[in-house]
């Protein structure tokens, strides 16, 4: 059997297709709020033929892969004479604050990427680390919150001419510059204060794109104020609507989530979001029925219930369709009296 192959060869390289990966690095981590929070990383991948895009992936996504490339080329693999030595990728870890870990892990995550796309030809043209390394549709949407180890990078568009006949200056969306701005590379867009920018597109909190003196280029917000602002995009958080119940009080809080309003949570999920909302362990989830009882929910089953129900409601935009009513733990006197005895029964039981 012959010796693992470490790099692919010169010869290998130059017979790549111009979109095989040859590099990676994290630009960032960015929270994401859905029924569990959890953490992906940013990635700029740029690829042999030059051209560079943004990914977002999950710390669990690149242990699946690893795991797929351990049992196809790992050295262990007596069956296949297509072996390598992968890079090492840490374990998965159960405990300490989230962001924590997911710094932690940058540097570890783009060591492994460089060594991963340093392997020989067969390893960059293995499906699953085409598709790991592939902008999907759902990388195409995504906008970076702000990009700590990047700056935000921006498409070539033709720019706007104000002495174009069809250009109307009071309708388009505008800024004043308060400063001089001199970009730092050719994507950065250089101007005076006092110029008139206007606005193309909103590339994070933190970056414009836009065009004066027949350049286009990306700048920093708070270098111009702005005078006609871009129209708001559809807004892709919707709400959970949760009703409070203490003491004969009942109070209303919508939650943010970045789940599509036709998903089901876990109940394990849903708790843990409503008890970090709310600061409290000692509460109970519930939802209102048809008949107007209060239900308990104690199970994922119970949740499909409620979420079956809700679709038979009507819709409110970016306001999911059911609604969950918050108790305290040990109080059953909010429950139909026939219905509290069975709730108390299955509490007892679980």
């Amino acid at each position: 059997m012959p010796l693992p192959r470490q790099l692919r060869s010169e010869s290998d390289f130059d017979q790549l297709p111009d979109d095989v990966p040859v590099s990676a690095n994290i630009a960032d981590i960015e929270e994401k709020r859905g029924f569990s929070s959890y953490y992906v990383f940013v990635i700029e991948v740029k690829t042999k033929g030059g051209g560079r895009y943004m990914i977002f992936r999950r710390y669990r996504q690149f242990y699946d892969l690893h795991a797929k490339l351990e049992e196809r080329y790992g050295v262990e693999n007596k069956n296949s004479r297509f072996t390598c030595m992968l890079p090492v990728l840490p374990g998965k870890v159960y405990i300490g604050a989230k962001r924590e870990i997911a710094d932690s892990r940058i540097p570890i995550l783009n060591m492994y990427m460089k060594k991963l796309l340093s392997l020989p030809s067969w390893v960059l043209l293995d499906e699953d680390v085409r598709l790991f390394f592939y902008q999907s549709d759902f990388d195409c949407e995504q906008t970076p919150q702000g990009l700590r180890r990047l700056r935000p990078r921006t498409r070539r568009v033709k720019s706007i001419s104000p002495q174009e006949p069809s250009f109307d200056r009071m309708a388009a969306p505008r800024a004043e510059a308060l400063f001089d701005f001199t970009g730092s590379s050719k994507l950065e867009l250089s101007f005076k204060k006092g110029d008139l920018i206007y606005l193309l597109s909103r590339i994070n909190k933190d970056w414009f794109e836009g065009t004066v003196h027949d350049a286009t280029g990306i700048f920093p917000c708070a270098f111009v104020t702005v005078i006609k602002d871009l129209p708001q995009e559809e807004d892709s958080i919707n709400w959970l609507r949760c009703y409070y119940h203490d003491d004969n009080v009942s109070t209303i809080r919508d939650i943010s989530v970045e789940e599509d309003l036709s998903s089901t949570p876990l109940f394990q999920d849903l708790m843990e979001l409503v008890r970090r909302e709310f600061g409290r362990n000692d509460i109970a989830l519930n939802y209102r029925d048809a008949e107007g009882d209060l239900i308990r929910l104690l199970s994922d089953e119970d949740v499909g219930l409620m979420v079956m129900q809700g679709r038979s409601w009507p819709l409110e935009k970016h306001i999911f369709p059911w609604r969950l009513h918050i108790t305290q733990e040990d109080d059953y006197s909010v429950y139909n009296h026939t219905r509290s005895a069975i709730s108390t029964q299955r509490v007892a039981e679980l």
